[in-house]
């Protein structure tokens, strides 16, 4: 069993409220569930109405699906238009770690 996880660190274009952030980032946390099939959560800087951290996490039998769905995942959130990815953070570990 592989486990991975990204952690994203986002900077959202022209949000002026904590109610317009969550207006950006529900919407691509409900992306990446639906089509990549992961766990997603705002995983920080919660009370900053410009920036975001966004994690995603998977379980598969292999590491070769678990690269191919983080790199697919960031490429998507890099894509997002009035999102700004500033830094992506990934770990990936085995069952016997």
């Amino acid at each position: 069993m592989w486990i991975g996880w990204i952690e994203f660190d986002l900077l959202l274009g022209d949000v002026h409220s904590l109610k317009e952030k969550r207006s950006v980032l529900r919407p691509l946390m409900a992306e990446l569930r639906k089509h990549f099939d992961v766990s997603v959560t705002e995983a920080g800087l919660q009370d900053l109405h410009r920036r975001g951290v966004v994690g995603v996490g998977l379980v598969a039998a292999d590491r070769s699906r678990i690269v191919a769905v983080l790199d697919a995942v960031e490429e998507h959130v890099a894509a997002r238009p009035g999102v700004d990815l500033l830094s992506a953070r990934r770990g990936i570990i085995t069952g016997d770690d």
